[in-house]
């Protein structure tokens, strides 16, 4: 007898190959039979006029941390994801040294780069691991949707080097020590090797996280630890803007000390700049005539990012801002407050050396997103140009001032870029391009900041539905078989009898992301943005239903993944 049938769907197998009539049978987590399906099963579910599909795949997100307070790892599972992993960017929470100076060091680093609240990390994480496996076990069993979480650059500077991880080159006995600690945490399951020398990337100093003080010698003798193993996988974050000759040779060697596929974030087509994604795609070419592969990561949407003064990701990345940001609190409130710090701020923002991000100092279009105080609020939504000519003050003068009146917790938006049809047009190329991979998300990380979680869905509904850039059966196909490939996940990313049974059943004609809005439902009351998925009807994860008609069943079905036993060396 089966454990399930899914039955008279449109089934999409996830191979590109056009939509079929069928049923699915599934028995023991596994796709027992794709056809027409008379055995018996003790749960049907009726798919009549619903898409069948594979789970959707999202290979960059930050749920370390998030794993261990909300084990939905919502709201992807909602938007019809069922593997996700974690620990990008070099910021994995393992393995931990023991010692409480560092474990405070990297919860204060996740705060302030990746955007967590301090409060949720202190609360609803127990920190009370050491080795890499000891983090995984901690994990397994308890997650709804299946997880893999690759091994932090940052994290084994500051297990090794203490408080030396910032600002000091490693020795090579330092480096050999990074190298065992990183060998040790693979064999126990880590799925491979992330970093960042993103200048977007700094600790709760505002300085910069440990990983960007590493040379490329110990980079790539980290890499090389990779090679090592089956199954494994590398990840890098460049700098930002068109990729210099020394950026493109930085991660072929990367990619070829490790003998692996190197995945970067963050690839953004847009009108306003239509030769920048074409330079940053070089870097693909580059490394292929070298005998490497380098793979840029892509959103599907415009990202409209909201920002804040407390957090202050992103202003920190501004030359000049880093050292006001990482004031404590009230000193920094009183710096802002400084005509002439003002000034400074302005012009370093201004400045050749803010590169692309200058063009983030336009601050007279950024729209206030989010007021707190009573007598704000009838600002919100209005453009700090508006704010700053009802107030006779310069732009920057208006935004501060707001921003000082509200204890810093006011909400930003830059223009969105990215939302004309030409960008569209543009994204529809790229989302094919065999040099790029779907799924940027960020998704558990940035709480405060950007919705880019619901990317599944926003392809399907953008994308396919209202836009037509790409076939039903291709968006399923970069969403499921693509980033299954490129990590490598054995037997997963279609439906194929014996393959893992993790499928997704939607209404391809209503599919989409619902408004996005903040929800306190974070350890300690903290807040993050939000938005429930549309037409999303069944969530399978390894044959059991998590999620019917937007809830919850409460019945976990995922896999920690790990490296060699869960996937194999990608081509």
């Amino acid at each position: 007898m089966l454990d399930m049938i899914i039955r008279g769907g449109s089934v999409i197998d996830g191979s590109g190959a056009p939509a079929r009539l069928a049923d699915v049978g599934i028995r023991d987590g596994r796709i027992a039979a794709i056809g027409t399906v008379t055995e018996a099963a003790r749960e049907e579910i009726d798919a009549t006029g619903l898409t069948v599909a594979p789970g959707f795949v999202d290979v960059h997100t930050h749920y370390d941390a998030q794993a261990f307070w909300d084990r939905t790892l919502s709201p992807s599972c909602y938007h019809g994801v069922t593997t996700v992993i974690a620990g990008n960017c070099g910021f994995s929470i393992a393995p931990l040294n023991g010692n409480p100076e560092d474990s405070e060091y990297l919860m204060r680093m996740l705060a302030r780069v990746e955007g967590m609240p301090l409060e949720s990390l202190r609360e609803g994480v127990p920190w009370n691991w050491r080795s890499f496996g000891d983090y995984l076990d901690a994990l397994d069993g308890k997650l709804a949707i299946n997880a893999g979480f690759m091994v932090g650059h940052s994290a084994l500077r500051r297990y090794v080097m203490g408080a030396r991880a910032v600002g000091s080159h490693a020795t090579g006995a330092e480096i050999a020590a990074m190298q065992e600690l990183l060998r040790e945490s693979i064999a126990a399951g880590g799925l491979g090797f992330s970093s960042t020398v993103s200048p977007t990337h700094n600790d709760a100093d505002g300085k910069p996280v440990p990983s960007r003080h590493a040379t490329d010698e110990e980079l790539f003798a980290l890499a090389g630890v990779v090679s090592e193993f089956p199954g494994t996988l590398l990840e890098f974050l460049p700098g930002v803007g068109s990729f210099s000759d020394d950026e493109k040779q930085r991660m072929t060697k990367f990619a070829l000390a490790g003998e692996r596929t190197v995945n970067w974030n963050l690839l953004n087509p847009s009108s306003l700049m239509p030769d920048m994604h074409k330079a940053q795609l070089a870097a693909s070419d580059h490394a292929a005539a070298r005998g490497a592969k380098v793979v840029a990561l892509t959103l599907p949407q415009p990202m409209k990012i909201r920002l804040n003064l407390i957090s202050g990701f992103i202003f920190d990345a501004l030359p000049g801002w880093p050292q006001v940001i990482g004031m404590p609190l009230p000193e920094r409130k009183a710096a802002l407050a400084d005509p002439a710090v003002r000034a400074k701020l302005d012009a370093g923002a201004h400045s050749p050396e803010a590169g692309v991000l200058a063009a983030l100092a336009n601050w007279g279009s950024w729209t206030i997103d989010e007021a707190f105080e009573t007598a704000n609020k009838p600002w919100q939504g209005k453009t700090i140009g508006e704010l700053a000519a009802a107030r006779g003050t310069a732009p920057l003068d208006a935004l501060l001032d707001l921003a000082l009146s509200e204890d810093l917790r006011t909400s930003f938006a830059p223009p969105i870029m990215g939302d004309d049809d030409e960008s569209w047009r543009m994204r529809g190329e790229v989302w094919q391009d065999p040099r790029t991979v779907i799924g940027a998300s960020d998704a558990g990380a940035h709480l405060d900041m950007i919705d880019t979680f619901a990317f599944s869905t926003q392809v399907l509904e953008h994308g396919v539905r209202e836009r037509g850039l790409i076939s039903l059966e291709q968006a399923v196909h970069q969403l499921t078989e693509v980033p299954a490939r490129m990590v490598g996940l054995k037997e997963r990313g279609q439906l194929r009898e014996g393959f893992c049974a993790d499928v997704v059943v939607f209404d391809a004609g209503t599919i989409a992301s619902g408004p996005t809005h903040t929800r306190f439902d974070l350890p300690g009351g903290a807040g993050r943005l939000y938005a429930e998925a549309v037409g999303v009807a069944h969530v399978i994860v390894n044959g059991r239903e998590i999620v019917r008609h937007g809830a919850y069943t409460g019945t976990p079905g995922g896999r920690v993944l790990r490296s060699g036993r869960d996937t194999v060396t990608a081509g």
